[in-house]
């Protein structure tokens, strides 16, 4: 019955072990992320980078430096989408621009948008990396797949488009806001305010969710969506450990203000 319905909305899964392999995969390890990051066992970046005391023994990265470790692969790998698998239908095209956009974007606001203060391991940050790169590549790959193939019988294409242009500007927004609270010079961290700051410490990780469900509705492949769901489940954690760590540093932080999900979590 639920795969019957899965399959209204996507393609039939790839017969490819690889393909069905790195789908279980992303998304084990995605949702282990979640409870980890529940559990206060996080991923040594931002404001977490030396949260765990086994940071202080492990190889520091400059916060810049490690971010463009983070999402320059994966951009690169979109980008040699278009080469490895040349667009053969409009989705695809839309899929292959909409993973190489996201990325670039990563890119850009880490050169020239961000204000870093902390750090990042090393032992964090590989495998990061190695999760973008991969899910940029099999996204691509798995749309690949797909040519020749008949449409879902429910297409969500154009509301995918409409989805990932909200979430890459809304994302974009709030990551410009993040940056405007520090001026020259300054390091310390601080509440933030505007947009939807009002309603949650972490709208650029709600609008980066948004993201990947458009990517999702564009693709419709059981990889884009198990990557979405896995995604949606590890911010959720990180934005709730957020939530804790600015209401243990600032005592005038707005209980009103939810972690991710406004008036809901």
């Amino acid at each position: 019955m639920v795969m019957s319905v899965l399959l209204s909305f996507m393609f039939p899964p790839p017969p490819f072990l690889l393909v069905s392999g790195l789908t279980v995969i992303s998304f084990l390890i995605l949702a282990s992320s979640f409870l980890l990051e529940i559990g206060g066992k996080h991923l040594n970046y931002s404001k977490f980078w030396n949260a765990n005391p086994s940071a202080q023994n492990q190889i520091k990265l400059p916060s810049k430096a490690g971010m463009l470790l983070l999402y320059t692969p994966a951009f690169l790998a979109g980008l040699a989408s278009f080469w490895i698998f040349p667009p053969q239908s409009v989705r695809s095209t839309i899929l292959q621009s909409a993973v190489t956009l996201h990325f670039f974007k990563r890119v850009f606001e880490v050169l020239f948008v961000h204000k870093y203060s902390g750090g990042m391991t090393l032992e964090s940050a590989i495998p990061i990396t190695l999760s973008y790169f991969l899910s940029a590549a099999t996204m691509t790959y798995s749309q690949h797949l797909t040519n020749g193939l008949p449409e879902p019988p429910i297409n969500l294409l154009y509301p995918g488009i409409v989805i990932f242009v909200i979430g890459i500007i809304g994302n974009f927004y709030h990551h410009y806001l993040l940056s405007n609270l520090r001026g020259k010079g300054e390091k310390e961290y601080k509440i933030p305010k505007g947009g939807f700051f009002e309603l949650v410490i972490c709208p650029h990780y709600l609008f980066e969710i948004t993201v990947f469900y458009g990517i999702f509705f564009i693709s419709q492949t059981l990889y884009a969506f198990s990557f979405a769901i896995g995604t949606n489940l590890y911010l959720l954690g990180r934005s709730y450990s957020t939530r804790k760590w600015y209401l243990s540093k600032f005592e005038d932080f707005p209980k009103n203000v939810k972690a991710v999900i406004p008036f809901v979590f």
